[in-house]
Formats: C-alpha cells, structure tokens, sequence
C-alpha cells in the first residue's frame, strides 16, 4: 500500500502469526484501542464492506469521543480498513480520516501497520497535533501484549 500524502503511520513487530493478530484485533478491541487509562465501549463492529463501526472512548475525567463510520475493506489475515466518511446505510458525514491496518508476515510474527490517511493538510496536522504517534505507538504496544500472551498459550 502506497503512503498517501496526508498520511500518519506506526508500525510495530508483533510475534506472533497474522492469523493471531487479525484474531485479537477483531474479537478483543475493546481491550487494546484506547490508549490506557482511557477505555472503548464497542457499538458495533460489523466487519464487511459496508458494514457499521460505532465505538465510544471514554477518557479517566469522564471525557468521550464518540467515533462512527463504515468498513470499506477487510481481507481476513491482511488488512482492515474504515472510514469516518459515513456512517450505517451510506450516510455522508464531516469526514476525518480512513483507517488502513495491515498484518504482513514477517519471519515467525507479523508487521503490524496502521495508517491514518486525511483528506487534507488541515485534518492531518489536527491528529498529529492530537498526538497521534504516541497513541496509536501506545495502541499497537497493547495489541502486540494481547496477541503474544494469546500466542504463548496456544503453543
């Protein structure tokens, strides 16, 4: 996947198979998509093109961030990706970004990518600004905690 010029990008090296990682991503979100202390209550995450993805973070003072779209892409093993474009039934709304997550094998793991593309400068400084690197670093820290403890049981 090319980078898009309004893009911000973590990576991270998770050892475990992208089989493990998908797996922890799609079923076990709500335990690794905030960076702690902050949570994420799952709405819905229907994962297909097409379907609904609804969550709420909610931060330690009580803060939320309510966060809506529609999945665009999900390859089982390889990558998810969504938008906030639109919510349920294609309903346009202020958009903000597309989320692409891909899960590449790498030797015994996986590299794990997460890449936040804007439709303009404006949008891409607002979430660097946010503080992007740190928490999606600190988020893809968690998933990879979460996938390696899973991993080690199942061998």
């Amino acid at each position: 996947m090319e980078k898009a010029e309004f893009e911000l990008s973590v990576e991270h090296y998770i050892n475990a198979p992208p089989e493990v990682v998908f797996k922890v991503w799609t079923t076990r979100l709500e335990e690794w998509w905030a960076p702690k202390p902050w949570t994420t209550k799952l709405i819905e995450q229907d994962l297909r093109p097409g379907g609904r993805s609804a969550m709420v973070m909610s931060g330690p003072d009580g803060a939320t961030s309510p966060m809506e779209g529609a999945i665009l892409e999900v390859v089982p093993n390889r990558s998810i990706v969504f938008t906030d474009a639109f919510t349920a039934g294609w309903i346009p709304q202020n958009p903000f970004m597309v989320g692409c997550f891909s899960f590449t094998p790498e030797g015994t793991g996986t590299r794990y990518r997460a890449r936040s593309r804007h439709w303009d400068a404006e949008t891409h400084q607002q979430h660097e600004a946010m503080g992007f690197q740190q928490g999606w670093g600190i988020v893809a820290q968690q998933l990879a905690g979460l996938v390696e403890a899973e991993a080690r049981q199942t061998r």
